[in-house]
């Protein structure tokens, strides 16, 4: 399962569970047309995945291609909430090959009594 929400300085993305080639594709297509009515220079993303499972090759594909049309379309910084090593290193990774790396950053959940407040102080402020 995935969300999409419209926030005053970006945007907040949602996965949870188990999210095939076929969901991360209507993702991507749902990202496409909401940013395309995107009339900001720069902004921001939240994306909550404490709740997802890793991902198959395929979808983590379309993850990737995801991450640049944010990237491309003005994402600043974008923030990653986990709750699992293997998920982070997944996730790092995908961010390695799409460009985004050195502007994500990785929040665990389990260890961060408050990752929302993390989350946002590093993608409005850039402060860690």
């Amino acid at each position: 399962m995935y969300r999409i929400e419209k926030k005053t300085s970006g945007y907040v993305i949602i996965f949870s569970g188990v999210v095939n080639a076929q969901e991360m594709k209507q993702w991507y297509d749902e990202s496409k047309l909401k940013l395309a009515n995107e009339s900001a220079n720069s902004f921001g993303v939240i994306i909550d995945m404490k709740n997802l499972k890793p991902l198959e090759p395929e979808a983590s594909a379309i993850m990737k291609s995801g991450q640049k049309l944010y990237r491309d379309k003005g994402m600043l910084r974008s923030a990653v909430i986990l709750s699992n090593s293997e998920l982070c290193g997944q996730f790092k990774a995908i961010a390695s090959m799409s460009g985004i790396l050195n502007t994500e950053r990785y929040i665990d959940a389990s260890a961060s009594q408050d990752p929302i407040a993390k989350a946002i102080k590093w993608v409005r402020e850039g402060v860690e």
